[in-house]
């Protein structure tokens, strides 16, 4: 199959070991990988803080990049909710019904990572191999928008050598919400706070996610402010909580041999 990759913002100025994944493990599986020169973000923060004619924009960019694309994968569930709702919702509301439409013929090839290998593909063993004590953060438009369900989990109980543990109340929001995060910074920290004290309950030395937003707030957090985390003690030898995080692909393309 040939799968076109939106690799998202984040992701290609900050996590670039996130796209080499997703590829990784297409090509493993036997596919081929398209990356479309002329993409750029999907809009999501224009929409969230208002700005709807800028993020209108990007929509009909992607859309018109992607014109050629069968399948569209987008290793975010942010993301992929942004590009299969926000888009249509907020085109609505402006009364753009030729964007209204485009959205809604679009909206059917866009797959987030863990949905297309496991409904469009049909894999959840991808050869993995993860020598490690792992949690999984299901993040909020994962769970909430796009309904990813238990799909990265059935890819990670495939995983060799994984020791998958679960997360305490793993249903509760991080707290990062992109706008929520800067409007809110204390309600933010704080619900950042609970969930690393729920990774540390979890024994965890891995958490995993599918959006590298989340994770990102989640360790800036426990490497500044290890003393805030709701029952952890500083005092001990161990003066910061000592958990990695991972996007949920870069696990998903280790071997033992590496990438």
């Amino acid at each position: 199959m040939r799968i076109s990759l939106f690799v998202t913002c984040m992701n290609n100025v900050l996590y670039p070991d996130t796209g080499r994944a997703v590829v990784a493990v297409l090509e493993r599986l036997g596919h081929q990988v398209d990356f479309v020169e002329s993409q750029t973000c999907c809009g999501q923060m224009h929409l969230n803080a208002g700005y709807r004619p800028e993020g209108l924009s990007l929509a009909r960019k992607v859309i018109d990049s992607f014109e050629k694309a069968d399948v569209v994968v987008v290793p975010s569930g942010s993301c992929t909710s942004t590009m299969r709702h926000l888009w249509r919702d907020v085109a609505t509301d402006e009364r753009d019904e030729g964007l209204v439409r485009a959205s809604e013929e679009f909206a059917p090839k866009v797959f987030e990572f863990t949905e297309l290998l496991v409904d469009v593909l049909g894999v959840t063993d991808v050869g993995a191999y993860f020598e490690r004590r792992v949690t999984y953060h299901p993040t909020c438009h994962s769970l909430r928008s796009i309904r990813v369900g238990d799909r990265p989990l059935a890819l990670l109980r495939e995983v060799r050598g994984i020791e998958l543990v679960e997360l305490p109340e793993f249903d509760q929001c991080c707290g990062f919400g992109g706008l929520f995060a800067l409007k809110n910074p204390d309600t933010s920290a704080a619900m950042g706070l609970d969930k690393i004290a729920n990774v540390i309950a979890s024994g965890a030395d891995v958490l995993c996610a599918s959006d590298n937003s989340c994770l990102t707030h989640l360790s800036t957090l426990a490497k500044k402010s290890p003393s805030l985390v709701p029952g952890y003690r500083t005092d001990s030898v161990q003066s910061q909580p000592n958990f990695e995080v991972k996007h949920i692909a870069e696990i998903l393309a280790s071997t033992k041999e590496g990438l």
